[in-house]
């Protein structure tokens, strides 16, 4: 069966996760890391992508982000994945590919998924038994949201501004939503969504943003014809 292209549209946030050949690791020392996320900064300006939240793991790494024009997100992902490879090859002095295929992601409904899918970032290394905290894991946006320090990589977005009146406020509101966490459901909603390409939001978001797209934003079961709710 041939592959859908991938989901891309303007304005709306995307969940991207690249991973690692074979979950091989994707960085050797502290400078990968860093140069990884200066060629995200450059790439971001230079495709107009809004970065809303990264972490970056030893075999992959996740991004949220908001496109502003179509080809946008492909076009950071790919000059991205080019450049970094370039340099971590060189540096490793080994060729060939780094990257397990092309990268996955979900375009997903706003206001019910975007801070979720923020903390799903966040407790990565909570998840993986890196870190006990998230604010103890260097690599992600998590510091910037808590006021740790300021990350030029990252772009809040509007809903994270209305958590508060003020920098301080909007800080410890986010940090409770990290510390409370995100359900199980909602975990493999995010996970499930992403890894497979297909939208993720209420049946009425889905079906208004089919609307823009030929593309089939929900899976078909096999072996039986599609109703007139699979196909919105």
């Amino acid at each position: 069966m041939a592959r859908l292209p991938r989901l891309t549209l303007p304005g709306y946030p995307h969940h991207v996760i690249q991973r690692g050949n074979n979950r091989q690791p994707i960085f050797a020392a502290v400078a990968d890391r860093e140069r990884l996320l200066d060629i995200l900064f450059e790439n971001a300006k230079t495709f107009d992508v809004a970065v809303h939240g990264y972490v970056l793991m030893d075999n992959h790494f996740h991004l949220l982000a908001t496109p502003q024009s179509d080809n946008g997100l492909p076009q950071m992902m790919q000059a991205v994945g080019r450049r970094y490879v370039r340099y971590f090859n060189d540096g490793q002095k080994r060729t060939g590919t780094l990257w397990e295929g092309r990268y996955k992601s979900t375009l997903m409904q706003t206001d019910r998924y975007l801070l979720a899918c923020m903390v799903y970032i966040d407790l990565n290394p909570v998840r993986a038994m890196i870190v006990g905290q998230a604010l103890e894991y260097p690599w992600s946006s998590h510091a910037h949201y808590i006021g740790l320090r300021t990350d030029r990589l990252i772009t809040p977005h509007a809903l994270f501004w209305s958590l508060g009146n003020t920098p301080f406020a909007r800080e410890a509101a986010y940090a409770e939503l990290v510390q409370a966490g995100i359900s199980p459901g909602q975990q493999r909603s995010l996970t499930d969504a992403t890894l497979r390409g297909w939208a993720l939001g209420e049946a009425e978001f889905v079906a208004e943003l089919q609307k823009q797209t030929t593309r089939r934003l929900l899976k078909v079961s096999a072996g039986r014809p599609p109703t007139a709710q699979e196909k919105l």
